[in-house]
């Protein structure tokens, strides 16, 4: 995570990039010394001494290297909607598996923190980001639906969903602030005070 691209693209000597989360790496390494607009597929392909071809064996795009394997994280996100009780309240539900799927190891911290950064700060990925953020909300408002009875496309799913993902949103952007913050607590924080319509707070 910490190693530094060379200037002229490849390094000398370096084996070429095998896997999907090495390709990750060698990217986020050309982001951070060359920033994500002037840092091109080809970029990425010569610093991981591999070909352009082969680099979209493992992502469509280079907005979909800052995303990295979400579509998979959603997946498991939907299973843990599915095993909640159903006796367990609807918010109280969405808060546990959310905070669940942005639980991480501490070593896995300071990198996520740099995925983040771009996601959140980075113009040209907006318009990509908000696709994402569609997929995530549609999650969400599957299971709302489900415990409703209703359509994921009726009003209260989309509100719900829509907010909780305002409030993630917040709670990710307060974390990179302060980064002293614990992120699981501010999601926990926040998603309560959403259950309660911030009454205690506001």
């Amino acid at each position: 995570m910490g190693r530094q691209p060379s200037g002229n693209g490849a390094r000398r000597g370096r084996r070429p990039a095998t896997s999907r989360a090495e390709l990750e790496r060698v990217a986020f390494d050309l982001f951070s010394t060359r920033g994500f607009d002037a840092t091109t597929i080809d970029d990425i392909a010569a610093a991981a001494n591999i070909g352009r071809r082969t680099f979209f064996r493992y992502f469509d795009s280079k907005n979909d290297v800052v995303w990295g394997n979400f579509t998979e994280q959603l997946e498991s996100m939907r299973s843990r909607f599915a095993e909640c009780p159903p006796e367990q309240p609807l918010m109280e539900a969405i808060r546990d598996v959310v905070v669940d799927f942005n639980r991480f190891d501490p070593a896995v911290v300071p990198w996520h923190r740099r995925r983040m950064e771009l996601i959140l700060r980075v113009p040209a990925l907006q318009a990509h980001s908000t696709l994402r953020y569609a997929d995530w909300r549609t999650v969400v408002a599957e299971f709302v639906a489900r415990r409703l009875g209703v359509d994921s496309d009726a009003l209260e799913p989309r509100a719900i969903s829509h907010a909780t993902l305002g409030v993630c949103i917040a709670a990710y952007e307060h974390w990179l602030i302060h980064p002293e913050a614990e992120l699981g607590d501010v999601l926990h924080r926040m998603l309560t005070e959403l259950a309660s319509g911030f009454g205690a707070r506001v």
